[in-house]
């Protein structure tokens, strides 16, 4: 059977539709496989963080979201009394939006279609396989069973990957603890405002679910001590929801209608390889861990945009043989890190009166500026930098994100994330040095040179230019210091990340 497919993503949620675009934002043939015949309209995320909105906007199409979700300059961690405050971030997008999942997978959807995605509901992958320089599919249909193939696969199918089980990735952590659950109801007698209790007898979350379809429907997370152990695998009904808040807040809100009852647990798993061969994982497929923070959907989508780019290349055929690998080497990290501080958030839900000393300390603590910045950098995603490749002479920007400053180019105004809307890489001249950019046309085909003047106070006039990767990381940057060796480091960089000349 002949190859139709450059790439299959299997799972038609948001993490598998952001990579189908990146993908075909890149002319790559790209197919996404999907069970569910239509999206889900229940919403187990909310929340789209600064780090996600970055990334859309390096894409030109953050308004979208914008204009669905309620911006939140504010988080949490723990449920802590003193909350996160995101909007002294160094960023753009300084907030939260909240934003009910199930419009944040369709508006993400409608971005695929636009690029000529090819979208399959109703098709179950039963098992991938690797042959012949190519991959298997076994693929469940309407019509029956078929085989297809495709050059390379990634599994975005969730905590169940039939794709991570398939090729043999193991998936070590922990299992489920303990249990929380959530109800999705409208009310009798709604709260004044959004809450958050927390108490001996337990924790209560409340608020009403973002603009969309569920006007008047109100989500409750639900900590309860005495239900804390209770299998996930037990059906929530509303008398459970409605008990549990009533005896942890005092009153349950005369709750009514439920639209949608879950029971999570806060089972940890990391995949110990994202990729194998020509097979990879992203978003749950690759990493699981307890809901807090609304970290799981943020940290998937920025999974995507990581692949995306070194996948493209890989098919396009340009990539250096170390590109793909590095999708693992640092985005492994990340999830490592996602399922230990959610880990610890768990650990500071303890009612006891120990517990809640501890938790009255973390809070007192988060009220000073510099802890409340870090951590805040830490569940936005903002702190994520990757590895300089070893080079003690890199510049310390290598690795980290770019900062989105305002420039002036040839062609007029602009932002440096504006300049990333084509998913290429942008070789930013800040100097005025034509050797710079004899250097980046070499380079033609793959990166994007452009010469550009920022501001005195901006931290782009500290450099002379800067390589910044299709994801909105720092490949490669010189200043005054490397003044002398910047030619020739600007050439075994985009050697080592964009290929030969």
């Amino acid at each position: 059977m002949s190859t139709k497919d450059d790439v299959v993503v299997v799972g038609g949620g948001p993490v598998g539709m952001l990579l189908a675009s990146e993908l075909a934002l890149a002319k790559v043939r790209v197919r996404v496989l999907e069970q569910r015949w239509t999206r889900t309209e229940q919403s187990r995320a909310l929340t789209v963080h600064p780090r996600t909105l970055e990334i859309l906007d390096q894409r030109g199409i953050v308004d979208r979201f914008q204009r669905r979700g309620v911006p939140v300059p504010a988080g949490h961690f723990a449920w802590l009394d003193t909350p996160l405050d995101f909007s002294r971030l160094d960023t753009r997008h300084p907030y939260t939006l909240w934003l009910a999942q199930a419009q944040t997978e369709g508006l993400l959807e409608e971005r695929a279609r636009e690029l000529g995605v090819e979208i399959q509901r109703g098709r179950s992958v039963v098992e991938v396989a690797e042959r012949g320089g190519e991959v298997a599919l076994r693929v469940e249909g309407p019509a029956g069973q078929a085989e297809e193939r495709a050059r390379y696969v990634v599994g975005c199918d969730g905590a169940r990957s039939v794709v991570r089980r398939s090729i043999g990735v193991g998936f070590p952590g922990t299992e489920t603890t303990v249990t929380a659950i959530l109800g999705d109801v409208e009310l009798d007698e709604p709260p004044a405002r959004p809450f958050r209790h927390t108490g001996s007898r337990g924790s209560v979350l409340a608020a009403p679910l973002p603009p969309g379809d569920h006007e008047g429907v109100y989500r409750f997370v639900v900590f309860d001590p005495q239900r804390a152990h209770v299998s996930t695998s037990e059906p929530v009904t509303l008398e459970e929801l409605q008990s549990g808040v009533a005896r942890i807040v005092g009153r349950d809100f005369r709750m009514r209608n439920p639209r949608w009852l879950s029971r999570f647990g806060n089972a940890t798993r990391v995949a110990e390889r994202y990729r194998r061969g020509r097979v990879l994982l992203a978003g749950d497929a690759a990493h699981i861990h307890f809901p807090a923070g609304g970290q799981g959907l943020n940290v998937g989508l920025q999974d995507a945009m990581n692949l995306g780019w070194k996948l493209a290349a890989e098919v396009n055929g340009w990539a250096p043989p170390h590109l793909l690998d590095s999708y693992h080497a640092e985005r492994h990290p990340v999830g490592v890190a996602l399922g230990r501080n959610t880990e610890i958030q768990t650990k500071l839900g303890d009612f006891s009166e120990a517990g809640l000393a501890l938790r009255q300390m973390m809070s007192e603590l988060l009220a000073m500026d510099p802890v409340n910045r870090r951590i805040s950098e830490m569940i936005s995603a903002l702190d994520v930098a990757y590895p300089a490749g070893g080079a003690a002479e890199a510049h310390p920007w290598v690795g980290r994100r770019a900062p989105d400053r305002a420039l002036v180019t040839d062609s007029g105004a602009s932002r440096l994330y504006e300049l990333l809307h084509t998913a290429r890489f942008v070789l930013l001249d800040l100097s005025g040095a034509v050797d710079l950019r004899e250097v980046g046309a070499a380079w033609g085909d793959r990166v994007d040179v452009v010469r550009a003047t920022a501001a005195p106070e901006s931290d782009l006039a500290a450099v002379d230019a800067v390589l910044v990767r299709p994801d909105g990381h720092v490949a490669w940057a010189s200043d005054a210091a490397r003044r002398a060796t910047r030619l020739a480091d600007l050439r075994s960089a985009l050697a080592s990340w964009c290929g030969p000349a």
